[in-house]
């Protein structure tokens, strides 16, 4: 194997074919793997950071031998450069690891067997001879052909970006946006995809600027910066920004004159990239529009006279209690009354307090009146749960506004209105500002709406606090349910949750260890001293406890709800711990930059109006074509077939975070609490969590960390101008 001494510390030079890869780490390139010389050597253990590398591809490697006390003598290198593979040794590697759609490890060793070492080159540059080899027809070539250039642009930009720590499906982002282009994109105007390319950042594209020789104080560096940090406030939930503030953070972001700033600020308002919502506030176009298309819809529905036909509304509520069999709280009658007699209304309480039923009796009524009624919710899974429990149909916001991708918006709009009478907007606390303006501007003036919500659950993931907005205004008639009527004897998740808001609550006394579970209690605490004994816990409750002694399914009837990704106890390590645990056996295949299992349960991380799956969306891998770079997926019984730059938008889904479970009830939620996770420890946090679960909720952690939230109400106040833009046109 070639090597060559570099200097006395011992840093050397090493060059050979990579044979195996015994692990990868997707966020930050971290390889260990095995590397043999052209000199058909031995193998030899090789560690460092090398950005998607596959097998058979030569890398020459710098860096040192390093003595590990478990895994022995290993080369650990800090810098490498990766060439396509010259043998026919290393090509028939590369090809059979499934990398170019249409080569499995059958073709690869045909085509290598054909043309040899010069395969590569065949397949670039005249792939029509691939016909020679048998079983090889124009379709195959076409797919190899594209296969090829593809991997080739993603090659390319993955090199080009291997030291700004891009991630690999980030690199496929670019190249599914730009194609062969990427790398030219980049090299020309890198504070482009800040905008273009959803997930890349201003860092990254700044650091890749400033490498390119870029000027530190050129007005699209500072451009692009502004427009980052307002960017960056509305991720965090704000509708718009203090200027002075907005000038502060780019000082110290760009390192640039505040003067400089703001007189780019200035350009930006006059060139409406930036608009001004009221003195010394800023917001970006869009969001501007939103609040005031929202604004004036609700004002013009609360003000238009109701199409519903004649209700003598005391006897409606006395019709519905005999359809139930019960007698209403007085809460409950009040909100069928108040959502029968004014246009715009909100309905919110916390679990148990009699919600359903409202909507249960108001559908009741409606449809008895012959009422046109659209029941609408966040997610798929809430839409059947409100389907369910009021014997009506439910469908997402997404699926009635009809998104047409070729339009780049919903079809449905002020201008081709929703024919309805009645609108139920469940899980409204989960509506960000856009949705929200969408759903509302497409209401007919009309119309009732009814806004159903818990507004004590964490706020939407996008940007805006529409309910609580709503409620602060006190322009709309609001129904608050305090009233549980689970009891805290019959539901200790009720009882549980409403201490929660109170801040009056321990939790259960804690386990030691997950096997002491007590069937006949629906909340349990285990004790968890350390980030790798919550992980064994979980893995441990998910193999052998909830499915050997509780008959649970842990497949289909447990979700685990993390606060963070990164860390031991993050979302990213459980998901692979708790795969290796409850999937074992499942067929891996490599898919290009991702490693997927059969029976893998994944979550969509974007809207995808051309498949009719949207973000938060979860479903099971039923079958994965690593020869032709696609994957089955089960969403709720329909079959979704992803190509292969698709799968970049799929996440594992044993593990998620609490944001994502917003708008789904599950059977059992497991809930990692570590102080680890203090960055997040907050009530409404641990109160949104502990009410997905219907049935059973185990927290696994510190019991201290469980008090360090429940003490925290210090929520984020999230800035907004809804209240004030809806106030100037009531």
């Amino acid at each position: 194997m070639a090597t060559k001494e570099k200097s006395k510390d011992y840093d050397m030079g090493l060059e050979g074919v990579l044979e195996r890869i015994t692990f990868y780490n997707e966020e930050n390139g971290f390889l260990i793997g095995k590397l043999k010389g052209n000199d058909k050597s031995a193998e030899v253990a090789v560690v460092g950071k090398a950005p998607k590398v596959q097998c058979g591809e030569t890398l020459a490697l710098k860096g040192k031998w390093v003595n590990h006390p478990k895994h022995g003598r290993q080369f650990s290198f800090d810098s490498f450069e990766s060439k396509l593979p010259a043998s026919a040794y290393g090509i028939r590697k590369y090809l059979a690891s499934g990398l170019i759609q249409g080569i499995g490890k059958t073709y690869a060793n045909k085509i290598v067997d054909k043309f040899g070492a010069d395969t590569l080159n065949v397949i670039s540059e005249d792939s029509g001879r691939l016909r020679e080899v048998g079983g090889i027809g124009k379709k195959r070539i076409k797919n190899i052909r594209e296969a090829w250039q593809e991997q080739k642009a993603v090659r390319e930009v993955m090199m080009f970006l291997q030291t700004y720590g891009v991630t690999d499906a980030l690199c496929l982002r670019l190249v599914r946006k730009y194609g062969n282009s990427a790398k030219t994109v980049l090299e020309t105007d890198p504070y482009r995809i800040i905008r273009e390319v959803k997930g890349i950042g201003f860092k990254t594209a700044d650091k890749i600027a400033l490498n390119l020789g870029l000027s530190n104080n050129g007005p699209k560096r500072i451009e692009a910066g502004i427009l980052h940090t307002i960017q960056e406030a509305e991720d965090q939930g704000h509708n718009h920004m203090e200027r002075r503030e907005l000038v502060i953070q780019c000082a110290n972001l760009l390192e640039s004159d505040s003067n400089e700033i703001d007189r780019i600020i200035d350009s930006l308002v006059e060139s409406a990239d930036l608009i001004t919502s009221k003195e010394d506030w800023l917001q970006l176009p869009s969001t501007a529009r939103a609040e005031i298309t929202l604004a004036r819809s609700l004002i013009n529905l609360s003000k238009t006279r109701s199409s519903l036909p004649p209700i003598q509304t005391e006897k409606a509520i006395a019709w519905a209690q005999d359809k139930a069999g019960f007698e209403f709280a007085d809460a409950q009658s009040e909100g069928i009354r108040e959502a029968l007699l004014a246009k715009v209304s909100i309905l919110t309480g916390g679990p148990g307090t009699g919600k359903t039923t409202i909507l249960r009796a108001l559908v009741s009524i409606l449809r008895a009146k012959k009422a046109k009624v659209l029941l609408v919710a966040p997610t798929g899974r809430a839409a059947r749960r409100m389907a369910e429990s009021c014997s009506y149909f439910a469908q997402t916001v997404h699926r009635l506004l009809k998104f047409d991708p070729s339009q780049g918006g919903f079809t449905v709009n002020e201008k081709k209105p929703l024919t309805c009478d009645f609108i139920i907007m469940d899980e409204a606390s989960m509506l960000d500002l856009r949705l929200a303006a969408a759903l509302v501007r497409s209401i007919p003036a009309q119309s009732h709406l009814l806004l159903v919500g818990d507004a004590d659950q964490l706020p939407s993931v996008g940007s805006g606090n529409v309910l609580k907005d709503l409620i602060v205004s006190k322009l709309f008639k609001v129904t608050r349910l305090a009233v549980t009527f689970r009891q805290a004897e019959d539901s200790g998740i009720v009882g549980l949750a409403h201490g929660i808001l109170e801040g009056k609550t321990n939790p259960p006394t804690p386990l030691d260890h997950p096997s002491g579970l007590n069937p006949q209690h629906d909340v349990h605490f285990i004790r968890a001293n350390s980030p790798e004994e919550c992980v064994s816990h979980i893995t441990l409750l998910l193999k052998e406890i909830l499915p050997k002694k509780f008959s649970i399914d842990p497949n289909n009837n447990v979700q685990v709800l993390a606060p963070l990704h990164r860390g031991i106890a993050g979302i990213g390590n459980l998901n692979d711990q708790i795969r290796d645990s409850i999937n074992p056996h499942g067929a891996t295949h490599s898919m290009g930059f991702n490693l997927f299992r059969e029976g893998d349960r994944v979550i969509q991380t974007r809207n995808n109006y051309d498949k009719d799956v949207f973000n938060g969306d979860m479903g099971i891998i039923d079958s994965v074509d690593s020869v032709n770079g696609k994957i089955e997926i089960l969403f709720e019984g329909r079959r979704i077939i992803y190509e292969r730059m698709e799968i970049t938008d799929l996440q594992p889904a044993y593990a998620i975070s609490v944001h994502k479970s917003q708008g789904s009830e599950y059977p059992v939620v497991i809930f990692p609490l570590l102080k680890q996770h203090f960055m997040m420890l907050q009530r409404n946090l641990v109160y949104t969590g502990l009410t997905r679960a219907k049935k059973k909720v185990i927290f696994v952690g510190d019991p201290a960390a469980f008090a360090m939230a429940i003490r925290n109400n210090k929520t984020l106040v999230r800035q907004t101008d809804l209240i004030r833009k809806i106030l100037e046109m009531k």
